[in-house]
């Protein structure tokens, strides 16, 4: 059986635990979470949906896709070349770039509901803004939250009082380590599609909620009234409903998916998918509720910069113009099923969830479900593939990759399947360690 050999990206990476907690800036890109010992871990050149390690082996992209950012993606000529003419005429300057008008003005034409917006540069960040604009608004403190909404205090202070508030919204084990204490209550959870859990908080801290935040889609299709009753309540009570797009947004439609989903919030986040790689993200909100920015102090050097608001007008235009939504959904489909095709073909049982540019599976079987994950990509890795349970579809798939990709399913599948037949444990099949699912001190 073929082996993996771990290059010059393992070899960085042991070098990066030394002088960089974690080892990376985002959990998600950590190699403990694909193939400990054995990952690539780091790129030379990204393009269209194939990527080069350090070494100069050539993967195709089946997973993330920049964790959601490259809709088009990577390395997309257009794009690149505004940025570049951005650089040309100077990224930062003592005046203004005119790009960032342009391009809010393009998001409020997506978003007629809209009134005004404001930038950050990362997705998290953009929801510290959000929060702390809904509070200035509303002047009180209290926020439900439902979905995961980033790394910054508002957010993690909901374990300060329940210390499990977050597992089911995210990842276990999130230590809200160094967040005021007197941030407790101030971030309340509920699930979604529980409405009696939304309810029940409504009547609790009735008159002290400033916003409600949460992702209108995510891994499933809300239940029918769940939103259009989030919404009724809110308005009812003078709360800033507020929609966390960072990772639905530009995936069902061009803007928000709750324009698909046909319920307008009082403010709306972006990040990801809205930029095809550059580090921008946007919040958008009804006039007199982002008006409330100006009694708060949010102000950034590097909000200004000009490339990034350059390669996303770009990003915008092209979204729309290749209808590239339609190509999300027609290649999640094809995903989706052929994973569920596979398994009944090989006798497997294989969870299969998420909203159609966002699948992801799970197979269930007598082994815990992440060693079958480190199995599986484990071997796609040696057919030439970045791939894990995941799958994140962009512009730069195509119908005959994902059909190859689904004949190399099919040969994992087969293999696990064989294996629990001589019953054997997969586990022991395993070239390293089991992947990780969450948060972990990795140094």
């Amino acid at each position: 059986m073929k082996k993996i050999v771990a290059g010059r990206g393992h070899e960085l990476y042991l070098q990066a635990k030394k002088v960089i907690p974690g080892g990376t800036q985002l959990l998600s890109k950590r190699p403990e979470m694909f193939l400990p010992d054995l990952w690539p871990a780091y790129y030379s050149k990204a393009k269209g949906c194939r990527i080069w390690d350090l070494d100069g082996r050539e993967y195709i992209d089946v997973s993330y896709m920049g964790i959601g950012a490259n809709v088009l993606g990577y390395a997309s000529d257009e794009v690149d070349e505004a940025a570049k003419a951005a650089i040309d005429n100077g990224g930062m300057c003592t005046l203004n770039a005119p790009e960032e008008v342009y391009l809010a003005q393009a998001l409020l034409e997506l978003h007629p509901w809209a009134g005004g917006v404001r930038y950050a540069k990362a997705g998290g960040e953009a929801m510290a803004l959000a929060s702390r604009i809904a509070r200035a608004y509303t002047e009180k403190d209290i926020i439900l939250f439902c979905g995961y909404h980033g790394w910054h205090d508002w957010y993690l202070s909901a374990n300060l009082s329940n210390k499990n508030a977050l597992n089911d919204q995210h990842i276990a084990g999130l230590e809200p380590l160094g967040v005021p204490a007197g941030l407790a209550g101030t971030n309340l959870p509920f699930h979604y599609n529980h409405i009696e859990e939304f309810n029940a908080l409504m009547e609790k801290h009735k008159g002290k909620i400033a916003a409600v935040i949460m992702e209108p889609i995510r891994n499933a299709y809300p239940k029918e009234g769940f939103l259009e009753k989030i919404r009724e309540a809110t308005r009812k009570a003078g709360i800033v409903l507020v929609f966390d797009e960072i990772t639905a947004g530009f995936r069902l439609c061009a803007g928000g998916s709750h324009k698909v989903l046909g319920v307008e919030p009082d403010m709306a986040v972006f990040a990801k998918g809205l930029t095809n790689g550059y580090p921008l993200s946007a919040v958008i909100g009804r006039k007199d509720v982002m008006e409330a920015s100006q009694g708060t102090f949010i102000s950034s050097t590097f909000y200004t910069e000009r490339v990034a608001f350059a390669a996303t007008l770009k990003n915008i235009e092209l979204y729309q113009k290749y209808k590239v939504w339609e190509k999300q959904d027609e290649y999640g489909v094809m995903v989706l099923e052929g994973w569920e095709e596979k398994a009944k073909k090989n006798g497997l049982n294989v969870k299969v969830e998420g909203i159609h540019p966002l699948v992801h599976f799970s197979i269930l079987g007598k082994e815990n479900t992440l060693v079958y994950k480190t199995f599986f990509v484990q071997e796609m890795l040696k057919r030439g593939y970045i791939a894990s349970n995941a799958f994140y579809t962009s512009y730069a798939h195509s119908q005959e990759l994902i059909e190859e990709y689904l004949e190399n399913v099919d040969d994992v599948y087969r293999m696990i399947a064989e294996i629990d037949r001589k019953d054997e444990a997969v586990e022991s099949y395993l070239e390293g360690s089991v992947c990780h699912s969450g948060f972990g001190r990795l140094n």
